[in-house]
């Protein structure tokens, strides 16, 4: 079967450029610019015309909640989620229960994922304090890289001991994705607040207990152990104009160290607490206008090497308490790429940078084997994109089982048209095949 998707703006590799695209089986068979003709005739037509034709999103950091924290989001539900959002391949994190922390469930994940996931997917092997004599039995080809908790979050999954750090970043030449928080500063900061407020802490503290001092303390301790073993470190959620003074503009082939900023941060900052109190709670904290505005131009500079969402969906029962009680965590993915096509809109980055940090870059330094880019012979992940008349998030669209988002009432002039995976409709007409299953991602 050929299908050409006709006429479209394709957006890719630092150009946006009128064209069309054959798609063959799973595979990008064509790529037809500047008056280049088919090679041969198509079995399908798709008119494009009006739309941007984008490489599938890739997201790196999501938290599917499978298994075992099921009741909150399962790997169908938000594997739909991401498919109406254009997200074509997704990296599962390992603070699930049991924790992917050991061979055998790391090895039940993958089985689930290629059970029930409707998008392509790898996931993180989780590292503890005591299990990186494990990493080098890990296949490299299948596992997306090893995720280091140096705060704790969701999952309780902190690794805290400087030996056992020290062992890790030297323990493999895997990409070691790291959430960063001190947890000593965190404790101070929290012992202050209910000094003054006792156990129910306002939730408009919650940056300030998860502070700039200490994402910028863990942050500089991980690179500094990441430069002393010469490892491959990536820090995931970037949320201070601080933090960024660790990282340098350079190719990304030429990176040891990458930075990750989330969505969320890029969209919210402290005045929006007020509006959509724990909605925004996440780790590390949505924070200062100051901060957000400075994650905004790191992505234009290239300090900020990939946008993903750390999707990680908790039901609203969940996110009642405060500071101290509610949990952290937000879902994000099925609105993101249209998120930021809205901030391409208000000249704060262009569509040529969101496709290079949410598509080109996650490919690169993650290794991953022909996705990325509308390149011919590459696997079919594409997503059409169109502006819209304008449409309003409500929960009549919501996809992620937690039945929420921090957008509901935000109004979008951008929509998911199609998704493509491996050449395959998996989202059109608002609605999703749930039938299909994408493949496992392979890294080089």
């Amino acid at each position: 079967m050929r299908t050409l998707l006709h006429n479209a703006t394709i957006v890719n590799e630092g150009q946006s450029i009128q064209g069309s695209v054959v798609i063959e089986g799973a595979r990008i068979a064509e790529v037809l610019t500047n008056g280049k003709p088919l090679s041969a005739p198509c079995d399908k037509m798709i008119d494009a015309t009006g739309c941007y034709l984008l490489p599938g999103i890739i997201d790196d950091h999501v938290h599917f909640r499978d298994p075992g924290l099921t009741h909150k989001a399962d790997i169908l539900t938000e594997s739909r989620a991401a498919a109406a959002g254009g997200v074509t391949s997704i990296m599962d994190m390992p603070n699930t229960n049991p924790q992917t922390t050991t061979l055998d469930a790391l090895n039940a994940k993958l089985d689930l994922l290629n059970e029930k996931c409707i998008v392509n997917h790898s996931c993180y092997f989780g590292a503890t304090n005591d299990n990186y004599t494990e990493f080098d039995k890990l296949d490299k080809h299948r596992v997306c890289g090893i995720k280091l908790f140096m705060g704790s979050s969701t999952g309780n999954m902190l690794v805290d001991r400087i030996n056992s750090l020290q062992r890790i970043f030297q323990g493999t030449d895997m990409l070691i994705a790291a959430h960063c928080e001190d947890q000593e500063t965190i404790k101070q900061n929290t012992e202050k607040y209910k000094e003054k407020f006792g156990e129910d802490v306002p939730l408009a503290k919650h940056p300030s207990i998860r502070s700039v001092e200490a994402c910028y303390r863990s942050s500089h301790l991980a690179v500094r152990l990441a430069t002393e073993a010469n490892a491959r470190l990536h820090l995931l959620h970037i949320s201070t104009a601080k933090e960024l003074k660790l990282f340098h503009q350079a190719p990304l082939a030429e990176k040891r160290i990458t930075a990750e900023a989330c969505v969320a941060h890029l969209l919210f900052d402290t005045a929006d607490y007020a509006r959509l109190g724990a909605r925004i709670k996440c780790n590390p904290a949505v924070k200062r206008r100051s901060d957000r505005d400075a994650l905004r131009s790191a992505v234009r500079s290239g300090l900020i090497d990939v946008i993903a969402t750390d999707h990680a969906p908790h039901v609203l029962a969940e996110k009642q308490g405060g500071a101290l009680k509610a949990m952290s965590g937000m879902p994000m993915i099925q609105f993101s790429l249209v998120s930021m096509l809205e901030l391409a809109d208000e000249g704060v980055f262009s569509i040529e940078t969101v496709v290079e940090k949410m598509c080109h870059a996650p490919a690169q330094l993650y290794g991953i084997s022909q996705r990325g880019y509308i390149r011919e012979g590459y696997q079919a992940d594409l997503v059409l994109v169109r502006p819209s008349t304008p449409w309003q998030v409500n929960t009549d669209v919501i996809l992620s089982k937690c039945g929420w988002s921090p957008l509901e009432g935000h109004t979008f002039n951008w929509k998911v048209e199609k998704t493509f995976a491996n050449g395959h409709i998996v989202y059109q007409d608002n609605a999703v095949d749930e039938n299909y299953r994408g493949e496992e991602l392979r890294f080089n």
